[in-house]
């Protein structure tokens, strides 16, 4: 099999703020991943570069979709995302044909809770996971929670978590299991604050109204900026979980691949 990419279609694309947007593109018959898996995604050469520049992108749609789904900042001198944000229906994307990743459910042991912590755009491996209804046969409780700068931020997950619930697929299942907590860091906000803070606080569990953190019954998720990854992580070995892989399943697991 050829180790190029395939040529996708763009089907849709929204804007929500000056930083942020979602594309859809089609979805190759013979691509399969596991909801949380990132790909490599690109466009076509334009005259003058040597070759199609790929960065890497969590897949926001779950596994079972007819399209694929990405979630992407906008930076206006960024190689690839310069040029992304401008795309519309019908305009081609490059898809890599391998997608890999540690935010999947078969790199965690058996757990009651599942715990999703997200900031930016680092909530799209999420999106993925919480329309999967894998993920609520295996946990009594998903707990997804995304901090942003402003309010406009929080819109593609806020809009996300509404439309779950009238899901046919797991709209039913959602239902007193999935929490979803918001955070702001730069403006008023029900919770504000970082969730590393929030954390070390003990905010966030009286917030959700559970326990902390416990190694023999809580499992985690992290992906965000590297330094959020980082401290999220050393809070997680603090509670006594330990990080686990795709080959060695353990009580919490980051996003080694994410687009800044």
């Amino acid at each position: 099999m050829s180790n190029l990419p395939t040529e996708e279609t763009v089907l849709s694309v929204e804007h929500y703020t000056d930083r942020l947007f979602k594309f859809t593109i089609s979805r190759p018959s013979s691509f399969r991943f596991r909801s949380g898996e990132f790909v490599m995604i690109g466009l076509p050469k334009i005259e003058g570069q040597k070759k199609s520049i790929m960065r890497a992108y969590s897949v926001a749609s779950p596994s079972w979709a007819d399209e694929l789904e990405f979630y992407s900042i906008k930076v206006a001198d960024g190689p690839l995302t310069s040029r992304l944000q401008k795309i519309k229906k019908g305009d081609t994307v490059l898809l890599s044909r391998k997608p890999v990743g540690t935010l999947v459910l078969d790199a965690l042991l058996p757990g009651k809770n599942l715990y999703m912590f997200s900031t930016g755009t680092g909530i799209a491996p999420f999106a993925s996971l919480i329309r999967d209804p894998d993920t609520y046969e295996r946990y009594e409780r998903v707990i997804l929670t995304h901090t942003c700068r402003q309010k406009a931020e929080l819109s593609y997950g806020m809009q996300l978590i509404e439309k779950i619930k009238n899901d046919p697929l797991v709209g039913d299942m959602v239902n007193g299991k999935l929490l979803h907590l918001t955070t702001l860091t730069r403006e008023e906000h029900p919770v504000n604050g970082r969730i590393t803070d929030l954390i070390k606080s003990g905010g966030l569990f009286r917030e959700i109204g559970l326990h902390e953190m416990r190694a023999d019954k809580d499992r985690a998720m992290i992906c965000g900026s590297k330094d959020m990854i980082d401290d999220t992580a050393k809070l997680m070995k603090q509670f006594g979980l330990r990080e686990g892989s795709n080959s060695i399943p353990a009580e919490f697991v980051i996003e080694k691949s994410f687009v800044g």
